[in-house]
């Protein structure tokens, strides 16, 4: 502090150094970011001591949790993956969890369990930390038009596998083609880019945040995961060369180790080649709302439709319309039965029309190839559109 003199005027000049921590005044904390001041609380207050001692909030112990709280399987899933991508130099089959937790910095001396060990290897981590969850729905016109959703719930580790398993079934298209005698089904956006992204999600997610939600609707998928960007990164620079900078640093080696994901920042072109080979424009990031939020188009799912809306260009909503040319009065009788319920079995079509499976089959297979039907999903868990 110095006395300094100007206009004739006496006043005092108080330097104060930065602080790298909140600064407490009458029990609140606060922080300067430009020239704001800012009051912090809570998770923010907790989030950024921890970033200043130079941590991660997955890094931090949890109190409660103990080595009961840990899937044996889950860690067998773990190492499995991880010899299989050659990122473990060993296969420690018999390995105790406690030592494969220790091997990955996940326990501490004690025997007390860091956050990220609980979310990657837990049997129930939603019972510490609500939000890590994925939650999918399937929408219609807008988001005020919600058809139904699947909420996934388990050890991170192995929720991208779940999660793939449940929008291949429910939400998204597989066209089938053959070669020959043999079928192919090809789900309609890249497989490993649409893995990579939803690990992405996972890895990097905000946990003191909500959930993971992922939109889908008829042209596009929106994938939002709690957490901005890394500070100064856009698009431009995720799908150009750059350094990775992980939220959660314990969650993002486990996910390099287990053979998901690469630390020198090359997923994203990853997910620009799977999308170029494919022909589909490349995903959109961005921040929105405190979070990321992907969206990708469905371009195969929308020219699908065009053309089997092509095929039968006069096929409205409503059965009736259909003239007995373009379909038979039993396939009149199986459209209004999906009209009633898009997830009838075709043995529940079959008792319901007093009908062979065979003849059912025959009927639906007649009707996608005019255009009138498309199937969403698989076999056993997806449901009809009809066009």
């Amino acid at each position: 502090m110095v006395v300094l003199n100007k206009d004739g005027k006496d006043y005092l000049e108080i330097a104060v150094p930065p602080s790298f921590v909140p600064i407490s005044y009458k029990g609140k904390y606060y922080v300067r970011s430009g020239s704001t001041l800012q009051e912090l609380n809570g998770a923010a207050l907790q989030n950024f001591v921890i970033k200043k001692m130079g941590r991660s909030w997955d890094e931090v112990i949890n109190d409660h949790a103990t080595l009961n709280d840990i899937d044996p399987e889950a860690i067998k899933y773990f190492i499995g993956k991880g010899v299989e991508a050659d990122r473990i130099p060993e296969d420690p089959h018999n390995a105790k969890p406690e030592d494969v937790l220790a091997s990955l910095g996940l326990i501490d001396d004690n025997g007390g369990l860091t956050n990220a060990a609980v979310l990657l290897f837990g049997k129930n981590p939603q019972r510490y930390y609500s939000s890590a969850v994925f939650k999918i729905g399937r929408f219609g016109c807008d988001e005020a038009d919600l058809m139904f959703q699947d909420v996934i719930e388990g050890n991170i580790l192995q929720m991208a596998d779940r999660v793939m398993d449940v929008l291949k079934a429910k939400y998204l298209v597989s066209p089938v083609r053959f070669e020959g005698m043999q079928r192919y089904e090809k789900l309609e956006l890249p497989r490993e880019a649409l893995r990579e992204i939803l690990y992405n999600a996972i890895a990097h997610k905000d946990y003191a945040g909500a959930d993971i939600q992922m939109h889908v609707y008829d042209d596009h998928v929106e994938i939002w995961n709690e957490g901005e960007l890394p500070a100064g990164y856009t698009q431009d620079i995720l799908f150009a060369r750059h350094s990775s900078k992980p939220r959660n640093h314990k969650i993002a080696n486990v996910f390099f180790k287990a053979g998901f994901i690469d630390t020198w920042g090359r997923g994203f072109q990853k997910i620009r080649n799977g999308f170029e080979a494919e022909g589909i424009p490349m995903p959109k990031v961005e921040n929105f709302c405190g979070s990321v939020q992907v969206t990708i188009e469905r371009t195969n799912f929308i020219k699908m439709s065009h053309v089997a809306r092509n095929v039968v260009s006069d096929v409205t909503s409503s059965v009736t319309s259909l003239s007995p040319v373009q379909l038979t009065e039993k396939q009149k009788n199986i459209l209004e039965l999906i009209r009633k319920n898009s997830r009838f079995s075709i043995k529940e079509m079959s008792l319901a029309l007093s009908l062979v499976e065979r003849t059912i089959k025959r009927h639906l297979a007649d009707m996608q190839k005019k255009g009138v039907l498309i199937r969403e999903g698989n076999t056993s868990a997806g449901h009809w559109v009809i066009l």
